[in-house]
């Protein structure tokens, strides 16, 4: 039966199919602090934050990641889940994968990416002019968008290489656009790296984690941008697997299409502050549900990456078999993230797609919501401390995906981050003291329907976490419950719309 409603919806997204161009308030947590690195602490007063609210239902021309306002005086120390995430590469034994964490206070740009990654080589003593040539990362921003044939003089490059315990000094570049290409500039920031793995350059690592702060006043602002300015920005990890630097391996680039470092117009968006949505006026409403096996509704999901059988890939080698393993017919799934890079195997994302056709044409999107049933989560982490609420933020995908071949390696990037991301505490006794379908948690996706919806297409979701905390993994049922006992546990969306 599943492989017959595959097939129609194959046909329905196929009909459907539009080309796309390119494209809460933070809680103060108290999240352990990354891997390791001293912060720069921030003072001064932030300013009031007043969401921007986005009036175009259009896709942005490329891939985008909208930027929290936190007001907190380290992001990266306290907030760490607040910021938003994307993420990019592969897992393997020779392709890195990074988490990339964003997000922003009064005074600092603030930007961690976690690599996954079997063999960490740095250089020592270091050399600045190729510090890209070892394990690093570089960030790209230009303040006047994705924009440009060349970087001028309001583009910046920030390398950041890997290190042990030596002084961050070495290991840090800044360069700033002459109008065809990159020189060095004494422009100030900060890093930090963490290490996962055997000291002294080794095999059967597991990652490690480059946190960059960039002070708005060293790229020539009095401030932060204003909420709703729109940055360019590229970020690229680089892999060394041996001493000798042989063979060379491709750096690994967001976005990744046809990504140019020379060419800031190849870049993804960095938007300042988290958009919101603010329906056109309409004069009566309606609301339609949409889960699978209702009315008729196909709704394709999959989790992928440490997904909850086998819990955490167990049984599975992490390079040659975790990020290849698909778990689209099971009947639950996984979110999970951390700082700890060294946890990846426990690492999960959810994928769905629904069809919005039982949504009349030429209607106002009002609201959206959607909602998951949890049933379960991690245990108490190994150091003994009780399991972390998480905050799991939604996305939205701009490419198809089969559910019975999608993983973690060949899954769809996210395209934009959304503002619905919701706080999920722990849950104990779904099936005993909890009645089924166990609890439901919800997210607002009012912004994401509706650009989907105006562009005649299915919405096609991931959701993921910024979380620092061990043990925030948290499982809920997929589109692949049982209906004979379970069907109101189906991931479901509820859209209300109105007549313009």
């Amino acid at each position: 039966m599943r492989r017959w409603k595959r097939l129609a919806m194959a046909l329905m997204m196929w009909a459907s199919f539009v080309l796309l161009p390119g494209q809460p308030t933070p809680k103060l947590d108290a999240a352990p602090a990354p891997l390791s690195g001293a912060g720069v602490g921030v003072t001064a007063a932030p300013p009031l934050y007043l969401p921007l609210i986005f009036k175009s239902d259009q896709y942005a021309p490329t891939r985008r990641v909208n930027a929290p306002y936190l007001n907190v005086a380290d992001v990266v120390a306290t907030n760490m889940p607040d910021m938003a995430i994307f993420w990019f590469g592969k897992v393997n034994q020779t392709e890195n994968y990074a988490d990339v964490r964003v997000g922003y206070n009064n005074t600092t740009l603030y930007i961690y990416v976690a690599a996954f990654d079997r063999r960490l080589w740095y250089d020592t003593p270091p050399s600045t002019g190729d510090l890209t040539a070892w394990d690093s990362a570089t960030v790209y921003v230009n303040k006047t968008g994705n924009s440009g044939s060349a970087p001028g003089a309001n583009a910046y490059r920030f390398d950041a290489a890997l290190s042990w315990f030596e002084s961050r000094a070495g290991y840090q570049a800044a360069y700033q656009g002459n109008g065809s290409g990159w020189t060095s500039t004494a422009v100030s920031f900060t890093t930090a790296a963490g290490y996962r793995g055997d000291y002294n350059n080794n095999v059967d690592d597991k990652g490690s984690a480059l946190t960059f702060k960039i002070p708005f006043n060293s790229l020539g602002l009095s401030g932060p941008p204003t909420q709703g300015t729109v940055w360019g920005l590229s970020v690229l990890i680089h892999d060394r697997d041996s001493s000798s630097g042989s063979p060379a391996i491709a750096d690994k680039t967001w976005p990744e299409a046809n990504a140019d470092v020379l060419r800031p117009a190849t870049w993804g968006q960095l938007a300042f502050g988290l958009p919101t949505y603010s329906p056109p006026g309409y004069s009566s409403s309606q609301t339609v549900m949409i889960r699978d096996g209702q009315n008729g509704a196909i709704v394709p999901d999959a989790g992928v990456g440490g997904s909850t059988g086998p819990l955490c890939g167990g049984g599975l080698d992490y390079w040659t078999q975790w990020g290849d393993t698909n778990y689209g017919l099971d009947e639950d799934f996984a979110v999970q993230n951390q700082s700890d890079v060294a946890d990846f195997p426990c690492f999960a994302k959810y994928y769905v797609t629904f069809p919005l056709t039982a949504i009349p044409s030429g209607k106002v999107i009002i609201t959206a919501t959607l909602t998951l049933h949890q049933t379960g989560g991690s245990g108490p982490a190994s150091n003994g401390d009780p399991p972390a609420d998480a905050l799991i933020q939604v996305m939205t995908v701009a490419e198809d995906w089969d559910e019975t071949t999608i993983t973690w390696n060949n899954a769809p990037l996210a395209y934009e981050n959304e503002s619905g991301r919701t706080w999920v505490a722990s849950v104990v006794g779904c099936g005993s003291t909890i009645a089924w379908p166990c609890v439901p948690r919800t997210w607002d996706v009012s912004r994401a329907v509706a650009r989907a919806y105006a562009a005649g297409q299915p919405l096609r979701l991931v959701l993921y976490s910024s979380d620092s905390a061990y043990s925030t993994g948290k499982y809920f049922t997929s589109s692949e419950t049982p209906a004979s006992w379970n069907a109101a546990g189906r991931p479901q969306l509820d859209v209300r719309w109105g007549n313009p």
